[in-house]
């Protein structure tokens, strides 16, 4: 049974959802600063410093955790459609996977749509990805992590960096991907009840504005967009999470599977009755503290920590 703690995100959830049916015609900044409060249910990390930053043009927050290595990074994406969402709205979730995994984690703030299209979420992860290597940091000392649309960026940066003749990082860490812009998964209407979040027309809504088209468009079946058609020969290990009410428990279902079948490394696992994204609890509810502790301790033994402390 889920915890009482974890019904807060349900509440945030719903209220969206009712607020948003009660708005339809609000301007997008009005939209954005709604979704501003995505933090309001998370705990705040102690002994985090936040570090404005710019990655090669790319706007971006550090967090910075007492103790952090030197040496190691993760570059981190946030969710929101590829057009809601901020370095700010995703800062105290970001805060808690760098503290507990000891490693200074770089917040994107990529463009969003409407105001620019699909690949450009792409094109700046891979620019600060480049930014980071300019640093000196390593790429087995690199590693990716995101959630919703900013899990499937963590996904496409990949194959993105793959396709560039690029070194990969060392590991991607997906919560809650985004992979299927078609929405062809079963769950995104067996779930539709449970989640107080995904629905339909909002999912459909988005992916419409981050590719600029109505319908059936071929760009949702790009892999830079929908990663969940790729090709995922030669990527590094993958660690998915997913809360099982999920409408996108089928997205993150079949990218494991897919990326598995093509020699990938892959880790995937469900929180029963979870909602989407439900790490954003972290600090205040048992089920995404040890969500984030699970993936703390699967990012520092791809980044050999774990040997290092021992």
């Amino acid at each position: 049974m889920a915890s009482s703690e974890s019904q807060a995100l349900s509440d945030l959830y719903k209220g969206w959802v009712a607020t948003l049916a009660a708005h339809p015609d609000w301007p997008i900044d009005q939209v954005r600063r709604l979704f501003e409060h995505w933090g309001d249910v998370t705990g705040e990390p102690g002994d985090v410093d936040y570090v404005e930053a710019d990655a090669g043009g790319v706007p971006a927050l550090w967090a910075i955790p007492k103790g952090a290595s030197a040496d190691h990074v993760i570059q981190a994406t946030h969710g929101g459609g590829y057009v809601v969402g901020s370095r700010y709205s995703h800062r105290k979730l970001f805060g808690h996977i760098a503290k507990a995994t000891g490693v200074r984690t770089l917040i994107l703030d990529y463009r969003r749509a409407p105001e620019h299209l699909h690949p450009a979420p792409v094109e700046d992860a891979v620019t600060a990805y480049r930014w980071l290597l300019g640093q000196g940091y390593q790429p087995r000392n690199i590693a990716l992590t995101g959630d919703s649309a900013g899990g499937a960026l963590a996904v496409t940066t990949l194959l993105a960096l793959r396709d560039r003749g690029l070194p990969l990082p060392s590991a991607s860490a997906p919560l809650s991907p985004w992979s299927d812009l078609l929405a062809t998964g079963k769950s995104n209407t067996e779930n539709e009840e449970r989640d107080h979040f995904v629905k339909r027309h909002l999912a459909a809504n988005l992916s419409a504005v981050y590719l600029g088209d109505k319908g059936e468009s071929p760009a949702r079946r790009d892999p830079l967009a929908s990663p969940l058609y790729a090709d995922f020969a030669g990527l590094p290990p993958l660690y998915i999470q997913v809360g099982g009410d999920e409408a996108l428990l089928d997205d993150a279902s079949r990218l494991a599977e897919a990326a598995r079948a093509a020699g990938v490394d892959v880790t995937y696992e469900v929180w029963p009755e979870q909602q989407h994204v439900f790490q954003f609890l972290a600090g205040t509810a048992p089920e995404a503290d040890d969500a984030v502790a699970k993936l703390a301790g699967w990012l520092r033994a791809r980044f050999g920590l774990n040997a290092a402390a021992a």
